[in-house]
């Protein structure tokens, strides 16, 4: 018998988050750090300076609470979004702004699903614009197409894994293998093996330009996973990349579900 996730999903207006965030309850982890804070008999301008930086850190930690669904057109992010946020099938077409939700996590508190747009004109000005506040990205593929699209979405995937703000932030990043109703849609496993190896010839592509204009001394060099191999996602070191599978068509989202369960 398959476990359901424990992932609440309630329409609620954008406006309200913020006072959602706020019912967020305190971490263990945070609980068990201000018990062994005062067991350990520090002086008081040590614990009042130590509270100051928890205080802070929390802060910065509610503050990203945002769900960012990045990837290129029909590859099924507007679904996956009316699916989690309305429950069901919504009709969707090529859009050229954001949709965005409120999703209740059991015990967690709420996520801001924001559904950014596909389409290559717009994508990077809306992902601009929400990347500081995400706690996690879900890089949508189609998992049929994705030999004839495999360089467009590899192109998109590197930009946004070798983001300075993405990187700075660390958030969770999940890539979401959709489409997998299709009788001939690759797996998770094979698509990782797939983007891997045409990620590793865009990033030595991506390294010469960076370095070519680098001796010019306007710009550095960024590398991405570890020099001297072949590109793997388990060598970026500043982010934690997972696979899973997906049908937003038949209402298959237990994986991206148990997911958002994890990284609220």
């Amino acid at each position: 018998m398959v476990q359901q996730s424990s992932l609440l999903v309630n329409p609620v207006e954008p406006n309200e988050l913020d006072e959602k965030l706020r019912l967020i309850p305190q971490d263990d982890e945070d609980q068990g750090i201000n018990c062994v804070v005062w067991k350990a008999g520090l002086p008081s301008y040590l614990v009042i300076l130590f509270f100051i930086f928890l205080f802070v850190w929390r802060k910065g930690r509610v503050s990203r609470r945002g769900i960012c669904l990045v990837g290129l057109c029909e590859s099924g992010k507007t679904l996956i979004f009316s699916q989690l946020i309305y429950k069901k099938a919504v009709e969707s077409f090529t859009s050229m702004k954001e949709n965005v939700g409120v999703l209740d996590i059991a015990n967690k508190g709420a996520l801001k699903l924001i559904d950014i747009p596909g389409h290559e004109r717009v994508r990077q000005r809306f992902f601009d614009s929400y990347k500081n506040t995400a706690r996690g990205i879900v890089f949508v593929l189609d998992s049929f197409s994705l030999n004839k699209d495999i360089r467009d979405v590899a192109e998109y995937l590197y930009t946004i894994l070798s983001d300075p703000v993405v990187s700075s932030n660390r958030p969770q990043v999940l890539i979401l293998c959709n489409k997998q109703d299709h009788p001939l849609a690759k797996g998770p496993q094979v698509i990782q093996s797939v983007l891997e190896k045409e990620m590793n010839v865009l990033r030595n592509t991506q390294t010469n330009q960076l370095e070519a204009v680098a001796e010019g001394g306007n710009r550095k060099s960024f590398y991405l996973g570890q020099e001297g191999k072949n590109f793997e996602f388990a060598d970026i070191r500043s982010l934690r990349v997972e696979f899973a599978a997906s049908s937003a068509q038949t209402e298959d989202l237990e994986n991206l579900k148990k997911w958002l369960q994890s990284v609220a």
